[in-house]
């Protein structure tokens, strides 16, 4: 007997994260894909009316095969498939969203060479919890399918270029040098045309035949030293970037540091005009501080629960992570041009911004405008999620305790946030934040401090600790 889909899906070993289903390569079979593929278009169904489906990949060598497999799916369904091959999350999602078209965009963003995923748009825009819940569920039996690749449409590409150049002024980058760090960002072949069209000079660097997993809230030491000799070599005005998958901007200025992604929404919320924000309770304090908007609601980490936060806020609406991802909630007037919302995370939107924000000044003065807050961030690996859920609900249980463990019992804990993972605040205004990551089998730490320096040791320390406590 032919099994359900559901029964596929629970036996994969791919879950769902923070964004989107998640696992290893080797687990993402032809059938496996398939089965999620004919779950999210039946849960779609329940709600939308639709012929037709698009579909989008990264650079990943598997990601291929996998489209492949969806897309032989939905053809089985009786859908006709948009193809648009390699582009950006957002390029995917907002093409769809004008066709009002449901949407699988294959892609393990940041995560390691041997993982990937899939992410899932409504025609409406990212699928909730509640259809992440209903996905996993499905009884049908799984339909039969042949894996099928389509011809390369760049209608998806096409439209996502006119986005932004309808709106931002032609010569609004004019007389910058921008370096473009492509590696094997999947909208690699895109910034260069955008930012020349919109009057800059530009240098691409570093372009890859392998897939390098950027991860813009953990910026290596080799990465961060490649920003520095980049600058000093060519004179940069600013470097832009993206993780793997376009959706999370890595943005260096004049000096070629790399901004903190909060720092680079914070900005970008504010060349926009946003009165109301929604971010994740992991962002910098700086976002109050700024005195800039009218209200600011802290949720759960992840783009399901800032876009869930967009119906509670009035006014002109955004959202952005800690990692930089960018959520127009709301339609902006730029340079007295309509931009359409966007609620999904978009590395793009806020390159341009803070360029154009910046103006003929450096963009480290836009920094240095901000309260000083500073944060930090970085992860260890390969540590089981069982264990740091249980690890952080023992230490919720007594806070003194852990920070005795992590060498830190000299502090005071002024509060304690579990709104995700375990947030402390101490009396001197450090904050150290611990979660599981919600894609893959890390612990991530956030710090925040008045000093730059200070929150980098500081998430160092915590982390070394921890890796203490796990031998």
């Amino acid at each position: 007997m032919t099994a359900s889909v559901s029964r596929i899906i629970a036996k994969s070993n791919i879950a769902f994260g923070t964004s989107g289903a998640r696992g290893l390569v080797v687990d993402f079979t032809d059938q496996h894909c398939a089965a999620f593929a004919q779950a999210f278009i039946e849960v779609m169904r329940n709600t939308f009316s639709f012929n037709s489906i698009a579909i989008g990949i990264d650079n990943r060598p598997s990601s291929v095969a996998m489209a492949a497999a969806c897309a032989g799916m939905a053809q089985a369904l009786g859908l006709q498939v948009s193809y648009y091959g390699v582009l950006p999350t957002p390029a995917l999602a907002y093409k769809a969203m004008q066709d009002k078209v449901p949407a699988i965009m294959v892609t393990g963003s940041h995560i390691p060479f041997d993982r990937n995923g899939l992410k899932f748009y409504r025609p409406d825009g990212e699928i909730s919890k509640a259809d992440e819940q209903a996905i996993q569920v499905v009884e049908s039996v799984l339909v039969p399918f042949l894996p099928v690749m389509s011809i390369v449409d760049k209608a998806g590409v096409e439209a996502y270029i006119q986005r932004y150049l309808a709106v931002f002024a032609k010569d609004c980058l004019a007389g910058k040098h921008i370096g473009i760090y492509e590696h094997s960002s999947a909208g690699r072949d895109i910034y260069q045309p955008i930012f020349e069209a919109l009057g800059a000079k530009v240098t691409p660097l570093e372009r890859t035949d392998t897939f390098v997993p950027i991860d813009t809230e953990a910026v290596t030491r080799e990465d961060q030293v490649k920003g520095i000799n980049w600058s000093n070599q060519y004179g940069f005005d600013a470097i832009f970037s993206t993780d793997g998958d376009g959706d999370r901007p890595l943005i260096a200025d004049e000096n070629g540091q790399w901004l903190r992604g909060d720092i680079v929404g914070l900005l970008c919320a504010k060349a926009l005009g946003i009165q109301s924000l929604a971010v994740p309770v992991s962002c910098n304090t700086a976002i109050e501080q700024a005195g800039v908007f009218s209200k600011v609601v802290r949720t759960k980490i992840g783009s399901p629960y800032v876009i869930a936060a967009f119906e509670h806020l009035s006014g002109s609406v955004a959202g952005f992570e800690a990692n930089g991802g960018f959520l127009l909630g709301s339609e902006v007037i730029v340079s007295g041009q309509r931009l359409k919302a966007l609620p999904t995370r978009d590395a793009l939107l806020p390159g341009l911004a803070l360029l154009a924000l910046a103006g003929e000044q450096p963009l480290s003065h836009l920094t240095q405008a901000l309260p000083q807050r500073y944060t930090a961030s970085d992860r260890l690996q390969q540590v089981p999620t069982q264990w740091s859920k249980d690890f952080l609900a023992t230490a919720a249980l007594d806070p003194k305790e852990l920070i005795a463990q992590l060498g830190q019992s000299a502090r005071v804990v002024k509060s304690v946030d579990q709104t995700d993972g375990l947030r402390l605040q101490f009396a001197d205004g450090d904050i150290v934040h611990l979660r599981p990551s919600g894609n893959a089998p890390e612990l991530r730490c956030y710090t925040e401090s008045v000093d730059q320096v200070d929150a980098s040791n500081l998430v160092q320390v915590i982390l070394n600790a921890v890796k203490g406590l796990l031998k």
